[in-house]
């Protein structure tokens, strides 16, 4: 990172030749440092396949320890049988989805930022992420119907029906909403995903989505969670099927979970930078020294 060369500039004569010099060293240092770090999953010996109507697909590896079946009562209730369609980015516009996600309501350029289109198609994916590209944001997404900005100003109503906007809030126009983490249970499964889009259908409903309001009519069935193509495969969702949902703080989340891999738009993957680059600062002043 730029952090790392700019150590360099601060530091006396070391034995290091160039600024290039050390920042081939430094980054020697990030990746051993990573391959330690890397949060691991532990696979289950078996996988679950769903049966039922509609199409299914293989279920991702069990998780054990930290609460991957079952979290505390924590902050936020469960929202309970709720409808869930897949939406993925880059998706085109449909009859009963006619807002295209090239775009997101809070990134414009959303496909750009990821990487590239998230196919959803099962034969173009491979350990929750397509086959052609590994994602620049977390594959493990949702889209939820309420929005805080509207014209480039923050609601009148977001900062007394939002749970944590004291906390959150930085300024004007900008979201408090954008990569909360959320827990997504179907039968015996909870998966963990990051809000990036507003939907389906509305951006107003905060009676539902931090409230006690059920989603209202829609033309999917009364749909009030939108998942990305990672979560029906950890989950093994059909379209439409129900599931629940409910806000997690960042610290029940666990980490040996697919949704801890990728995206600079990651809370695990920004802290195991920030990890990594401590690490090279201590490791070059000691050898300064």
């Amino acid at each position: 990172m730029t952090v790392l060369c700019g150590v360099v500039v601060s530091f006396g004569q070391t034995q290091y030749e160039s600024s290039t010099d050390f920042a081939k060293y430094a980054m020697k240092l990030r990746e051993n440092a990573l391959l330690k770090i890397e949060p691991k999953v532990i696979m289950s010996p078996t996988k679950t396949v769903f049966n039922g109507s509609g199409p299914r697909y293989l279920t991702g590896p069990s998780l054990m320890g930290r609460g991957a079946l079952s979290i505390g009562p924590g902050r936020y209730p469960w929202k309970t049988g709720i409808v869930t369609t897949i939406f993925w980015i880059g998706e085109h516009p449909t009859v009963n989805n006619p807002v295209p996600n090239d775009k997101s309501s809070w990134d414009k350029y959303w496909t750009s930022s990821y990487g590239g289109y998230d196919n959803p198609e099962p034969s173009a994916r491979r350990n929750y992420i397509p086959v052609t590209f590994v994602p620049r944001q977390n594959p493990f997404y949702v889209a939820l119907p309420y929005n805080d900005i509207e014209g480039s100003h923050t609601k009148a109503e977001a900062g007394s029906v939002i749970p944590w906007f004291k906390e959150a809030f930085v300024r004007d126009g900008q979201t408090t909403l954008k990569g909360r983490w959320v827990a997504i249970r179907h039968g015996s499964r909870v998966c963990y995903a990051q809000w990036e889009d507003c939907g389906p259908f509305r951006t107003d409903h905060w009676q539902y989505v931090f409230g006690n309001e059920r989603p209202r009519p829609n033309l999917n069935q009364g749909a009030g969670l939108d998942v990305s193509p990672a979560v029906r495969d950890y989950l093994g969702l059909g379209n439409k099927d129900l599931c629940d949902w409910k806000f997690v703080e960042f610290r029940e989340v666990p980490a040996a979970g697919p949704w801890a891999l990728y995206g600079d738009n990651n809370t695990f993957v920004i802290l195991r930078h920030q990890s990594v680059d401590r690490f090279a600062r201590r490791t070059a002043l000691r050898t300064d020294d």
